[in-house]
């Protein structure tokens, strides 16, 4: 049985005005993604992949074209409803983490759940459970600065997961850490795409992008391949 189409994006362009001049972003994307696919995008400097992470990340609204997420129409929502979408549909993995440095371990987990209105009760079980998802229960009393880079990574993915979301949307997501850490990382989102969760990772580095099942190219604001990747690093048997 196919899987149902999660992401749909039909004719998406993205034009900034820079002063005098237009610079065109995303020129005619076309793209379907499907439930419980682990989908990397790449592309070198300026090939649109940033702004097409913005654009699925409902972080921003395409100047041309259509994006129906999970059966929503999101393309032209204002930015209210556009944050409802992202609390709602999108967990996210940043390089940098964007941790809050004043809150612990749990408080930073549990900060989706605040924006969707669940009690305290409620909040803090959720919470430790992400974080024993990701074998940190030892440390969740901890600060941003008490944790070393591999854990602080580890809390952003329990945040991103604490409100099971439809995606895990990830930006270059081991570019602050070391090798070992790294496979560390990559190797947690292997077990998140076990359990029926769809990935999308943007990232520039081709051996992180080994890990997806799928990769699609971008250049010069376009897709310029999209093909399944026949090489996963891991066996999802």
């Amino acid at each position: 049985m196919e899987k149902e189409v999660l992401i749909k994006i039909r004719g998406i362009k993205k034009i900034y005005q820079m002063g005098t001049q237009q610079v065109r972003a995303l020129n005619g994307v076309d793209l379907e993604i499907r439930k419980n696919e682990y989908v990397a995008i790449m592309g070198p400097s300026g090939s649109g992949k940033s702004t097409l992470m913005n654009l699925l990340g409902c972080l921003d609204t395409p100047t041309e074209g259509t994006y129906i997420l999970n059966g929503t129409d999101v393309s032209q929502m204002r930015d209210d409803q556009l944050a409802e979408v992202r609390n709602k549909e999108i967990g996210f993995v940043f390089q940098s983490f964007n941790l809050l440095p004043r809150y612990n371990a749990l408080n930073n987990v549990a900060l989706p759940l605040i924006y969707a209105g669940l009690p305290r009760a409620d909040r803090e079980r959720e919470a430790k459970r992400a974080l024993t998802n990701v074998d940190l229960e030892d440390r969740m009393d901890h600060k941003p600065n008490e944790l070393s880079g591999g854990q602080k990574q580890r809390v952003a993915l329990a945040r991103a997961m604490v409100n099971n979301p439809s995606i895990i949307l990830a930006d270059e997501p081991t570019g602050n850490l070391d090798t070992k850490t790294s496979l560390d990382i990559m190797e947690l989102f292997e077990q998140i795409y076990s359990k029926g969760n769809t990935i999308i990772i943007v990232t520039h580095e081709e051996d992180i992008a080994r890990y997806a099942r799928r990769v699609v190219r971008l250049r010069d604001g376009l897709v310029e391949s999209d093909q399944l990747n026949g090489n996963p690093v891991f066996n999802n048997s």
